[in-house]
């Protein structure tokens, strides 16, 4: 047998879906403490920075972090992830001032790109087709609930000390343990198949594309979407479990994946997604109360849960087996690009319908590039690349 398609246990899947579940939570565990913590790292005025800069960490070390998965091999490299990924995120709490503490996110961020790259690479080497596709959904599904979870148990720790939200980075420890224990440890680098260095091909270009513009798109909403809720008279805790709902129905969108795939193609679910942003945005922009604001989040939750799994598929089935941690490595450094390019959307003016008609304008432009691209594959064409298992 192979060794790219050895067993993997029960418990190493689900260890792999808790892995996944980090890439959330690097910014968000310390969102519900935000003011305090802030004040009390001596950052208060740039106290956004701490949530964003883990992103900007992404896009600076993703290049490197592919090299050292297809160097090393996914699951070391992950191990090497999840290591730094409980140091930096514990050593934020101990550090003061803008330069320590900003340095120690950014490099948090970069230990994310091991992580989140590493654990898909796993993932990929471990599982073929229709088997491959649907655990990349329940992928998607951890890291939504990851979101949920992270964000409930922060905020409880933040009502007992502003430093209590940073014990959840040592998660990572925990699931470093489960990776020595339930990956198998015989990994080596892939022999035999020529590693690709040439350009990005067209068809890889389509999926970071899409990866950036889903995430630009969604976390647009996630941004601006506090601001519509109070203006409608929507304190903090609704505004939260608003957000958590978003997070369910995403979960509940990539668990469909597969199906709207075999159904769609890659072309018809990237669009389905992109016009469930175009919706979602119109309802938050134009909602004269709570419920449309709710039918709204269902799209969203739609938006984030079919497209996010699926270029996650989609690079995976483009890149061969030499290739594939910078290809992974390098749709991170797109995913979490597209959510730090988000937050540039403050400079439009609050309390106005203006942000949620861009992000709804570009929303739609996306869908109909994603109808046009020659790039992307008829349900046919999907189906085919499933069942032979050759990068294109």
């Amino acid at each position: 047998m192979n060794a790219d398609h050895k067993h993997l246990s029960r418990f190493g899947s689900l260890t792999l879906l808790m892995v996944a579940s980090l890439t959330i939570m690097v910014g968000c565990v310390i969102v519900p403490g935000l003011p305090n913590i802030a004040s009390a790292l001596d950052v208060a005025d740039a106290a956004g920075w701490l949530v964003t800069l883990p992103s900007l960490g992404v896009v600076l070390f993703a290049p490197v972090a592919g090299h050292m998965i297809d160097g090393l091999g996914a699951r070391t490299a992950l191990c090497i992830g999840l290591t730094a990924y409980g140091f930096f995120g514990l050593a934020t709490a101990a550090l003061h001032g803008p330069v320590m503490v900003f340095a120690d996110r950014i490099a948090l961020g970069g230990s994310t790109a091991l992580v989140m790259a590493g654990g898909t690479g796993l993932i990929a080497r471990f599982h073929d087709g229709d088997a491959r596709m649907a655990m990349i959904a329940r992928q998607g599904m951890a890291i939504e609930l990851g979101g949920v979870i992270f964000l409930f148990v922060g905020g409880l720790l933040a009502t007992l000390h502003w430093a209590a939200p940073f014990a959840l980075y040592a998660t990572s420890l925990v699931f470093l343990a489960l990776v020595l224990a339930f990956i198998p440890s015989d990994e080596t680098v892939v022999h035999g198949e020529a590693v690709d260095h040439s350009p990005i091909r067209q068809s890889l270009m389509v999926v970071y594309s899409a990866a950036l513009l889903s995430m630009t798109c969604f976390f647009c909403a996630i941004i601006i979407l506090p601001f519509r809720l109070l203006a409608l008279g929507v304190g903090e805790s609704g505004t939260g479990y608003l957000l958590s709902f978003v997070s369910l129905i995403a979960v509940v969108a990539a668990a469909c994946m597969p199906l709207a795939v075999r159904r769609l193609g890659e072309r018809g679910s990237l669009v389905t997604a992109f016009l469930a942003y175009v919706g979602a945005h119109i309802c938050f922009a134009t909602a004269p109360g709570l419920s449309v604001i709710v039918g709204g989040a269902v799209m969203l939750g739609i938006g984030f849960g079919l497209s996010v799994p699926l270029v996650n598929v989609m690079t995976v089935e483009r890149s061969g087996a030499a290739e594939r941690g910078r290809r992974l490595a390098l749709l991170s450094m797109a995913i979490f690009l597209g959510q730090f390019l988000a937050s540039f959307v403050d400079f439009l003016p609050r309390g106005t319908a203006l942000p949620f008609v861009a992000a709804a304008a570009l929303a739609a432009a996306s869908a109909f590039l994603s109808f046009i691209h020659p790039g992307l594959r008829s349900t046919a064409q999907t189906l085919s690349q499933m069942t032979n298992g050759k990068p294109v």
